[in-house]
């Protein structure tokens, strides 16, 4: 309803300002020309998504909330190669062309595991989860179009005119350019870091469980007509004492509203039908608009209950199945597209590692806290939406490390040098875009937890703590186990010295 698209499009408005302020405060003039991509990427997206006819839903506007966060994430990688060439010394034209050339690969192999991980969620979902899916992809390949192509051309257009053109400001000029931290000497620290929270979080998985959601358990769904129009939140904390967690949706009119329940789901008895519904009639009675019998309020007609519905186990199975194979096939698809693009399985291990990681602390914190957050923290379709959009972003983030790792290592063949070094080096000169990156995406999701609305909460929730885990995992777990698994699976046997004999 209205309420839905107002509150999603406030978070679309100040997510986007807030993305259009950081670049120019990063990264100055050329910025400009950034936001003017941005705009045009956004253009082009509502473009194709009209011309499809897709539908709109919430969980689609946040994809289109989450996709300004994520499309800023190109031109980060190609401003940030740009400043590197600039500050070997290059002049500003041959910066620009050098900058876009080796940073083609990175955004490529970012977008393109992104957009994977958002098929297999398109293939796998259903409803909303589709709209999701549909969104972030499109927007996936705008962003691509836009960054590499417009910002180009505005970039060329502009230095053609003899300008100048700068890619920072005074503040950021220098801003983490001369970072020089051993990552590796640390990576037991990291690994026991990573290992406590992973217990954790699988301790808390195994005793106390999830609170799993209508799609996953089955429940009781109530259409319901007031005489006035109702506010859904109002109706959700009415019946919240009695029923625990509900989701209360505006369903037609505005007086009319969809109630979903999963209050002993596993009980499906005429007994718990009844209870359930002398539940609605009496603590609805503040808002029903005029006194009503409990007969009048079940006849379907006029006011009260104008229909009911049972979701059985078996349907929850179903999507419950599909959910998991979703999760499972994108990480297989994830692990054969690193094989071939970077042609070792060590790679493929280690992004498949951080991924697990990822998904294991999400899925953790969600056990931990349903019972404590003010909000709910379901698992259902949208939980799962999020999780593979975890997974996409984490992905993105080890492809960009990993690319500067094959990169450098081209360069330590020919020149020689220490294989550590080469990946502590590697991560600290990507370490600006990651973190960057996720700052971006973190006030995004943000913006959408705050102004998207009650039903994007915990959708919201999900994207912060798996994007902070995926940058965590990119940096001090994917590149260790890589040079682990390198080390180990390279050595070779020492080679005894000859004997002399007599």
């Amino acid at each position: 309803g209205q309420e839905a698209i107002t509150s999603g499009f406030i978070s679309f408005a100040i997510a986007g300002l807030i993305i259009f302020l950081w670049m120019l405060f990063y990264y100055g003039r050329a910025g400009v020309f950034a936001d003017i991509a941005l705009l045009f990427n956004i253009l082009l997206m509502f473009g194709i998504l009209v011309s499809i006819n897709s539908v709109l839903t919430l969980p689609g506007i946040a994809g289109i909330v989450l996709t300004i966060g994520m499309s800023i994430d190109a031109n980060v990688i190609i401003f940030g190669r740009i400043r590197e060439e600039l500050r070997n010394g290059k002049a500003l034209t041959q910066a620009i062309h050098d900058g876009f050339s080796h940073a083609i690969t990175s955004v490529l192999d970012a977008n393109i595991t992104t957009f994977l991980t958002g098929a297999v969620l398109f293939i796998f979902g259903s409803g909303p989860i589709k709209g999701f899916a549909t969104t972030l992809m499109i927007g996936i390949i705008t962003t691509i179009f836009t960054a590499v192509f417009i910002t180009r051309l505005l970039i060329d257009w502009y230095v053609a005119k003899g300008k100048d053109l700068s890619f920072s400001t005074s503040l950021t000029k220098n801003l983490l350019a001369n970072i020089n931290v051993d990552f590796l000497s640390k990576r037991k620290l990291w690994y026991a870091i990573s290992g406590i929270l992973i217990l954790i979080s699988l301790g808390s998985m195994f005793t106390r469980g999830f609170d799993q959601g209508i799609d996953f358990v089955g429940g009781r769904s109530y259409q319901v007509r007031f005489k006035n129009p109702v506010e859904t939140q109002k109706v959700a904390s009415l019946l919240k004492k009695s029923l625990g967690s509900v989701e209360v949706k505006t369903f037609g009119a505005a007086n009319q509203v969809r109630i979903s329940t999963k209050y002993k789901y596993n009980d499906e008895s005429t007994q718990t039908d009844n209870e359930i519904q002398e539940i609605l009639y009496k603590d609805l009675q503040p808002v029903m608009g005029e006194k009503i019998s409990y007969e009048e309020f079940m006849s379907g007609e006029g006011l009260g209950v104008m229909k009911s519905d049972k979701t059985g186990p078996s349907i929850a199975e179903d999507i419950k199945s599909s959910a998991v194979w979703a999760i499972i096939g994108s990480l297989i698809i994830i692990f054969g597209y690193i094989l071939v693009r970077f042609r070792k399985w060590q790679f493929s291990m280690g992004a498949v590692a951080a991924l697990t990681h990822d998904v294991i602390i999400t899925l953790g914190a969600f056990s931990l806290l349903y019972s404590v957050m003010p909000f709910s923290l379901e698992i259902d379709q949208q939980f799962i939406a999020a999780i593979l959009t975890v997974i996409g972003y984490s992905l993105n983030d080890t492809v960009i490390i990993f690319d500067r790792i094959r990169e450098n290592l081209k360069l330590h063949f020919r020149r020689g040098g220490d294989v550590n070094e080469l990946v502590n080096t590697s991560i600290y000169q990507t370490l600006t875009r990651s973190l960057y990156t996720v700052f971006t995406v973190l006030f995004t999701t943000f913006a959408l937890y705050y102004f998207g609305g009650e039903t994007t909460k915990d959708f919201a929730f999900a994207l912060l703590v798996g994007f902070a885990s995926g940058c965590y995992s990119s940096i001090f777990i994917a590149s260790q186990l890589w040079i682990e698994l390198k080390n180990r699976t390279e050595r070779r046997p020492a080679v005894k010295p000859a004997t002399v004999e007599g």
